[in-house]
């Protein structure tokens, strides 16, 4: 009787052992971040418009899958940078050279912002017209013709007549559309859609029934791909037209010139490489391009599909490619 008692209970000891030693190996085959790694959330920032939710979560779904913790929290996209600086916020995934580069470099001047390098995509933000406003101002694209007052007129509604309508992007965008338009003179009104939805929605609304509209298109996106339209062509941009006055076609004022076109990049706080160094390195290999980053916002702006659908279907397709970034 003592005997089997002590046999079961061996078996037993035996039996738990396997299990313990089974769960261990089923948690060190799991992934895992690096060891010099921080187990405290990496704090990712959300904007307002599809592709950078897009690029976030694609960051953040591989940085899941090398074993770290993500939060993602909503930011403003130019006053992020206090965050970043203190190290409340950890990186930001799109910072536009179009309308961030300012920004960005007062905050890595300071040393406690670090920019982490290009995602690879290229970004265009200027003004746009659909094709159909061609007859009704000849002179376009070059924006000299904007100066003429039946052009602006064509461009007018209701509420801004004999003065042009530009649409803006939201306030929270920057990019200087008030100051180009007094700069060069232009007569038009600059009213600023509250949502990067909201001036899309507009946009579509206005191309169906042939309306007069002028308003700040962004690349890359599904909108000058869907829809046949031209941007309109400012006086290049150089660095001086945003710094001096003397400048360009106005010797009085500033941004007398086109918008800026460059790479989006990715910034984060200087403390990630120190705190994270397996994803510091995760989230400077990211790369994406224009042409499948318009096509995931087509999926989810156009085709109805939720951001971590489209998010999942990236990752699903492109596992050898992200495996790379967080290879060990």
């Amino acid at each position: 009787m003592h005997s089997r008692s002590r046999f079961n209970s061996r078996m037993a000891r035996l039996a738990l052992g396997a299990m313990a030693l089974s769960a261990a190996m089923f948690l060190s085959s799991g992934p895992q971040a690096r060891a010099e790694d921080s187990s405290d959330p990496i704090k990712l920032t959300l904007h307002d418009w599809t592709g950078q939710l897009i690029t976030t979560h694609i960051m953040g779904e591989v940085l899941k899958k090398a074993g770290y913790s993500v939060d993602y929290v909503q930011a403003d996209y130019l006053a992020q940078f206090a965050g970043l600086e203190t190290g409340d916020l950890d990186v930001a995934m799109e910072m536009w050279e179009t309308t961030g580069r300012d920004a960005m470099d007062a905050a890595t001047a300071t040393g406690k912002v670090e920019n982490l390098g290009e995602t690879g995509m290229q970004a265009i933000e200027e003004w746009w017209y659909p094709d159909y406003m061609t007859e009704k101002c000849p002179g376009l694209p070059n924006w000299e013709a904007l100066k003429d007052e039946k052009c602006a007129e064509a461009f007018a509604t209701a509420e801004t007549y004999p003065k042009g309508r530009y649409l803006g992007g939201p306030v929270t965008w920057g990019g200087f559309d008030d100051e180009r338009v007094e700069a060069l003179g232009l007569p038009f009104e600059v009213v600023h859609a509250g949502t990067d939805a909201a001036l899309f929605a507009e946009l579509e609304s206005a191309y169906e029934r042939k309306a007069p509209i002028l308003l700040w298109i962004y690349a890359p996106h599904w909108a000058p791909v869907k829809f046949k339209g031209h941007w309109i062509e400012f006086p290049k941009y150089e660095k001086a037209c945003y710094t001096d006055p003397s400048w360009g076609a106005n010797p009085d004022a500033l941004y007398d010139c086109a918008k800026p076109r460059g790479p989006i990049w990715k910034v984060g706080w200087s403390g990630v490489k120190d705190k994270w160094p397996g994803a510091y390195k995760a989230i400077k290999a990211f790369r994406l391009d224009n042409e499948e980053m318009g096509q995931m916002i087509i999926k989810a702006d156009l085709e109805g599909q939720k951001v971590d659908d489209v998010v999942a279907a990236w990752m699903a397709a492109n596992e050898a490619r992200w495996s790379e970034w967080i290879k060990k």
